[in-house]
C-alpha cells in the first residue's frame, strides 16, 4: 500500500511541476544549504556564497536524494546524468540519478547544464552497460539521439524517494528548482534534499 502511494505521490509531483515550469520558462536552479525555513518561505545559502530567499509554492514537490549503486543500472533503466566532455569524444559522468519508474521520461533529452561550466544533462534510457577502461560505459537513447557516458568508479550514484515539506530542515543540502515572477520573486517549485548524501546534480 505504501509503495503504491509513493508512486502516486511522485507522479503527482512530476505533473504539477511540469505544468508550472511550462508556464514559467526557463526554471532557476539553486544549489546550497537551507539557512532558514518556515511555513511559507525558505532561505538558501547558495554554493556561490550569497543567500537567497524563496517563497514555497502551495504545490511544492519534495524528494529525498539517497545513495544508490551503479549495479542497479541495467538496460531499460531511465537515468539522468550530468556530464562533461571527455578526450575520447564521449561524455564523462559527474553524477548519475536513477529515476524511479514513476518518473520515467522526466526531462528526456540532452541539453546544457549548470553543475559546472561546460557541463550537460542527459536524461535517457540505458540501452547497454559495457565495462570500459575508465569505468562503466552506459549507452543511452533519448527521443532526439543517442550518447555514450563513461561512469568513473567514484561518481556519485543516487535516486529519489518521496519526501514531504515537513522533512525540510535547516542545515540540509538541497537542489531547488524555482521560477522567477515578474516582480523578481523566486518561488520554489521542487526541493530535492540530501538524505545521507548531498544532491550531486
Amino acid at each position: 500500500m505504501f509503495r503504491r502511494a509513493s508512486v502516486l505521490a511522485l507522479t503527482f509531483i512530476v505533473c504539477v511541476v511540469g505544468a508550472a515550469q511550462a508556464q514559467n520558462a526557463p526554471p532557476v536552479r539553486i544549489r546550497g544549504q537551507i539557512a532558514a525555513i518556515d511555513d511559507t518561505s525558505m532561505t538558501i545559502a547558495t554554493r556561490e556564497g550569497p543567500k537567497v530567499t524563496l517563497k514555497l509554492a502551495d504545490n511544492l514537490g519534495v524528494n529525498a536524494v539517497v545513495r544508490a549503486k551503479l549495479s542497479a543500472v541495467k538496460p531499460g533503466t531511465f537515468i539522468g546524468t550530468a556530464a562533461e566532455a571527455a578526450p575520447d569524444g564521449n561524455l564523462r559522468a559527474l553524477e548519475v540519478l536513477i529515476f524511479p519508474e514513476a518518473l520515467r521520461g522526466s526531462g528526456e533529452g540532452h541539453y546544457d547544464w549548470d553543475l559546472k561550466p561546460g557541463s550537460t544533462m542527459t536524461n535517457a534510457t540505458v540501452t547497454a552497460v559495457v565495462k570500459g577502461k575508465s569505468g562503466r560505459n552506459l549507452e543511452l537513447s533519448y527521443k532526439d539521439g543517442t550518447a555514450t557516458v563513461t561512469v568513473p568508479p567514484k561518481t556519485p550514484i543516487v535516486t529519489f524517494v518521496p519526501g514531504m515539506r515537513a522533512d525540510l530542515k535547516k542545515g540540509q543540502k538541497v537542489f531547488v528548482v524555482a521560477n522567477k515572477g515578474a516582480d523578481g520573486q523566486l518561488t520554489a517549485l521542487r526541493v530535492n534534499y540530501g538524505k545521507g548524501v548531498a544532491p550531486p546534480m
